[in-house]
């Protein structure tokens, strides 16, 4: 039977098993920094290590753990390529970076384990690295003896997941001058909005850092004017007043308005618990299917 993971339960073990070391998504970390002071053991008797996976973690979440003494590394990887095959290597001169850039570094997922052969972020068209400039957007991929040899019985999927001699991941991302690379968002979870392109991590990223917000999740929603633009999906902290939500949204509304580009601004806000697999991972797909059912935003007659 699975029993849901608590901050307290983490706390706990920590303090009574002497645990240095464990695994978390990017959600249970979220559940751990948000735990009322009578759930936590602080501060932590020894230092705690812990590998993070399963999504892009925040920054403002990897910023939070190193406050209460953890020391995070964030791997990335796939079922497909045997689990994590990436992590984000700790330089030693972020040792002397304030912490919130060490936060922000940590967030990119960084260089490929020893035992990957390849990795790469690609122009999907031409198939050539993109240049590493932490800007220009391309596919990563994978090869290597830590990579599968293909899906069961489906000669389609093989065909295009293995196209040109690479393992296509779906991830799209930068490479920077240092040659981390950074996830910019899934394929499927793009937002094109107008003509422009959506990060919806990076707008997630953004949310997370507002004071009232316990957890978000963008996904594109049909736009009458736009064709798409970005819908939040909101947890918010215990004790924040959420009896006027539209008080509430129009605070994130203004928030988001001095952080980020005005296209990338969500235009609807949804309230209320995400929904997640058994690991604790956002299961985005539901989401997709509720923006979908809540129909296109209206175009303003104004």
């Amino acid at each position: 039977m699975f029993t849901q993971v608590t901050a307290k339960a983490v706390y706990e073990a920590i303090a009574k098993y002497k645990v240095t070391h464990f695994c978390a998504a990017p959600v249970v970390l979220n559940t751990i920094i948000n735990a009322p002071p009578e759930e936590t053991i602080l501060p932590l008797p020894h230092v705690v290590h812990v590998n993070t996976a399963g999504a892009a973690p925040p920054p403002s979440v990897l910023f939070g753990m190193s406050e209460r003494g953890f020391r995070v590394t964030h791997t990335y990887g796939l079922s497909e390529t045997y689990g994590p095959s990436v992590y984000c290597a700790w330089k030693p001169e972020w040792h002397s970076l304030p912490p919130e850039r060490q936060a922000q570094l940590n967030a990119r997922q960084g260089v490929r384990y020893i035992g990957l052969e390849n990795l790469e972020v690609v122009n999907t068209k031409t198939m050539q690295p993109v240049p590493a400039d932490g800007k220009t957007v391309g596919e990563i991929v994978m090869r290597g003896n830590s990579v599968m040899k293909g899906y069961l019985k489906n000669p389609k999927a093989n065909e295009e997941t293995f196209a040109n001699g690479w393992f296509h991941s779906g991830d799209l991302a930068v490479k920077h001058p240092d040659g981390y690379i950074e996830i910019k968002d899934r394929s499927k979870d793009i937002i094109i909005s107008g003509a422009e392109n959506i990060s919806s991590v990076e707008v997630e990223n953004s949310l997370y850092s507002h004071p009232a917000i316990l957890e978000a999740a963008v996904v594109a929603r049909a736009d009458e004017k736009w064709g798409e633009s970005p819908c939040a999906f909101v947890t918010l902290k215990p004790g924040v007043d959420d009896s006027n939500e539209q008080r509430i949204a129009e605070d994130i509304l203004r928030f988001c308005k001095a952080k980020m580009p005005a296209y990338w601004v969500p235009k609807s806000f949804v309230f209320g618990p995400l929904p997640k697999t058994a690991t604790g991972k956002i299961q985005k797909h539901l989401l997709r299917a509720k923006a979908k059912e809540m129909g296109p935003v209206k175009m303003s007659k104004l």
